[in-house]
């Protein structure tokens, strides 16, 4: 498999580690292993083309498919409900397979393509959103509070990007002939995503409902009790903390860093990297060069900053007896602030302040025993946490949130009032459609009022003027399997739903296909391509794997455990 991070990267070592200068080395311990049920430490685990697969390839392999499915589904696979044992099994096969045929093919993977590739993932949404930013995620908060807390390393996610990488280099190779698309079959599937449907609508939304909905209090408590199940709390805690913010060593790193060669490093990196995506945003090189600064300078910040928070918990650890109140009785003599988080769930984090990641998984592992945790890092903080309360999973009385039941109970009445009238005027629609009447006036009578549409395709992301009274997906099945001259049936969505009537199918903008269409050909020979690479991948698999002794004994082993 593919060895550590060559030592002439030292770019990716900072991108993906921030590790240059300063040093975060200890998170990123090549002996630590990722603690996971997933794995099979020991057994025989087949061979793939020949090549005997070891515990360690094994091993390796599903901690790159980890990564992989992290960055995508912003969760790891062995908490994510979908993501079943055997799943992750087949998985992490899928990448010895694919990384076995990398090497016999000489497929190599530049240092520069994993450093672009590193960037990318920094600004993948789903990272971005579980870290609550629009903006790509820190390079240290990446590896300090998504990496480290599943004790994973620089170099796992330096592999999980190359075996990303080669499955684009294999499936140009080996999908090359599902992107034999001719243009004429490219042209009869862009003119079919692209001809725009002319329509109009009529909306039923809840919320013109809610003075029509009949709210009584017998009809309200017997609404919560049909609905207990949706009213539970899960189990919920809260911490008592102490944060060591970054902000208050500034100064301090700032001062230790002018002491070295600081401005060359700069420099360097700048020379180096300066035009790479990381800095695409600034506009002159000397506001890269001050973003690089102040970057190091917070990195070394955070590292002045876990110093004092180690000495702190050191001597927490070595109070006796021990109880969570340790924390405040330290914090009070060291003259720090004690905050106490507000009860929350281990599926959402604290809500009153930007914990880790790291913070959420650490709470809900404290008890009686183990009342500390930390010190734990941040992208802005290092946290030391005590249990301050835990709060199991209940459901709370009505008297507690009667109000809350009796709003869900007023929406549901007039969710089904909007619905019962979108059905009714539908029927009357089709049939005063049906002798001769426009839909405009049908609408009209009946005291609604049609929405003109902008002309929309199978391609389109958005139709403004449905807003969010409809997903897109529902107006294009609604669109395109609706004669013209006729209007849908009703669709039910979340707000209540819609009629929606096709006026006409309008011709395909024929300059703008001219245009479009070199574009629409590559991405279609490219997703081809992908289909092709696809269906190798699955024979290959079922070959190579699936239909060996060593895999199927595995199989029936976790079938047989349940799982």
């Amino acid at each position: 498999m593919i060895g550590t991070i060559r030592k002439h990267s030292s770019w990716l070592w900072w991108l993906i580690g921030g590790l240059t200068i300063i040093s975060f080395v200890y998170f990123f311990n090549p002996s630590q292993r990722m603690n996971n049920g997933g794995a099979r430490g020991t057994g025989n685990f087949g061979s793939i083309y020949g090549h005997e697969i070891t515990a360690e390839d094994f091993e390796q392999a599903r901690r790159e498919f980890a990564i992989s499915y992290f960055l995508q589904n912003g969760e790891w696979p062995e908490k994510s409900p979908s993501a079943t044992p055997a799943y992750i099994e087949r998985q992490t096969y899928s990448y010895l397979l694919i990384d076995q045929k990398a090497k016999d093919l000489g497929i190599h993977i530049s240092d520069d393509a994993v450093v672009t590739a590193a960037s990318g993932a920094l600004r993948s949404p789903s990272l971005m959103r579980l870290f609550g930013t629009s903006q790509p995620v820190p390079p240290a908060a990446f590896a300090q509070e998504v990496l480290a807390p599943e004790n994973l390393t620089a170099a796992d996610f330096e592999r999980s990007l190359r075996t990303q990488l080669a499955v684009g280099q294999l499936e140009q190779t080996l999908g090359l002939p599902g992107a034999l698309i001719t243009p004429q079959e490219a042209g009869a599937l862009y003119d079919r995503e692209n001809q725009e449907v002319s329509a109009q609508a009529v909306f039923f939304s809840a919320s013109n409902y809610l003075s029509q909905a009949s709210v009584t209090p017998a009809a309200v408590a017997q609404f919560y009790t049909n609905n207990l199940a949706a009213y539970r709390e899960p189990d919920r805690v809260q911490v008592s903390y102490v944060a060591f913010d970054a902000s208050n060593f500034l100064a301090q790193s700032k001062a230790e860093l002018t002491k070295t060669n600081f401005e060359e490093s700069v420099n360097s990196i700048y020379q180096k990297y300066g035009s790479t995506a990381e800095f695409a945003s600034e506009k002159t090189p000397e506001a890269a060069k001050a973003k690089i600064r102040d970057l190091l300078i917070k990195q070394r910040a955070l590292v002045d900053a876990e110093v004092q928070a180690k000495d702190f918990v050191t001597e927490l650890y070595a109070m006796d007896p021990v109880k969570p109140e340790n924390l405040a009785a330290l914090a009070k003599k060291k003259n720090l602030t004690l905050a106490t988080s507000a009860p929350f769930a281990e599926n959402g984090g604290p809500e009153d302040f930007d914990a880790p990641p790291a913070l959420t998984k650490a709470a809900f592992q404290l008890n009686a025993d183990s009342p500390y945790a930390g010190p734990i890092p941040g992208a802005e903080a290092i946290y030391v946490i005590a249990l301050a309360n835990q709060l199991p999973s209940a459901i709370p009385s009505f008297a507690q949130i009667s109000a809350r039941v009796a709003q869900d109970f007023k929406t549901q009445q007039a969710l089904e009032l909007a619905q019962r009238a979108g059905t009714n005027f539908y029927f009357t629609a089709a049939v005063q459609i049906a002798t001769g009447k426009k839909f405009p006036q049908i609408a009209v009578a009946s005291g609604n009022t049609p929405v003109i549409l902008s002309p929309f395709s199978l391609s389109s992301s958005e139709v403004p003027e449905a807003g969010d009274r409809a997903d897109i997906r529902q107006l294009k099945q609604a669109a395109f399997t609706t004669p013209p001259g006729n209007a849908s049936r009703f669709v039910s969505t979340a707000d209540g739903g819609f009629v929606l009537f096709v006026q006409s199918l309008l011709p395909v903008d024929a300059s703008k296909k001219t245009t479009d269409f070199p574009q629409y050909l590559a991405q279609a020979r490219r997703a081809r391509a992908g289909e092709a690479f696809n269906l190798w991948v699955n024979t290959e698999f079922n070959r190579e794997i699936a239909s060996k002794p060593f895999f199927q004994q595995q199989e029936n082993q976790l079938a047989g455990a349940g799982k």
